[in-house]
């Protein structure tokens, strides 16, 4: 069945397009929900009636929306999740933790609006999307981080944060930070060991 578009309609078309789809599709889902109208003259000048309304109404609803994406830049949250001895997440991140997460931010994100592809399962910082209007889409960054990282103080944060993006890359904590282990004093120093040529197993 020929219909015409009367709203964006997902991975099918946008307001005015004239498109064939499923009898089905059309008589069970387009034309009950008001997305589309049979092909007609008459149904032609309606949608373009309609069409002139909300282009005006949209570049309103867009010009907003780029509004928000400029607030968003650099907006960042912090998940804190229990981790395993091997760094693997107990359970996962998902959009709607994501939205709570973000609750009380200065700009309101919804579940809806967070395109996460998966779950996060991983320690990490992760850039996702977030879609604000169909042309449209900022990004906010989400800071995963194991159980009592939060609780540290200040310096060790930063050095455990170090550790494990270091670790990550094949570095050690020590390198990372740029810090050389201390040998710890002794009263011996000046002695030697005399175990010092027997290798440790």
């Amino acid at each position: 069945m020929e219909v015409i578009l009367r709203n964006h309609v997902e991975h099918l078309g946008r307001r005015g397009d004239i498109v064939t789809v499923a009898n089905g599709y059309a008589r069970n889902y387009l034309l009950p929900q008001k997305l589309a109208l049979q092909v007609t003259e008459a149904s032609k000048r309606q949608v373009e009636r309609e069409r002139a309304l909300a282009e005006a109404r949209e570049a309103e609803e867009r010009v907003a929306a780029e509004a928000v994406a400029s607030r968003m830049a650099g907006l960042e949250c912090t998940i804190v999740r229990r981790v395993g001895q091997t760094g693997t997440l107990y359970g996962s991140v998902t959009a709607a933790d994501i939205a709570e997460a973000f609750e009380g931010a200065e700009v309101e994100i919804t579940r809806k609006q967070i395109r996460l592809r998966e779950a996060i399962k991983s320690l990490g910082a992760f850039p996702v999307p977030v879609r604000l209007h169909h042309d449209v889409t900022a990004e906010v960054v989400v800071n995963v981080v194991g159980e009592g990282y939060e609780s540290q103080p200040a310096e060790p944060q930063a050095v455990e944060a170090t550790a494990a993006e270091a670790t990550a890359g094949g570095v050690t904590a020590d390198e990372a930070s740029g810090d050389q282990p201390e040998t710890p004093e002794s009263d011996a120093d000046s002695e030697p060991d005399s175990d010092a040529g027997t290798d440790e197993s």
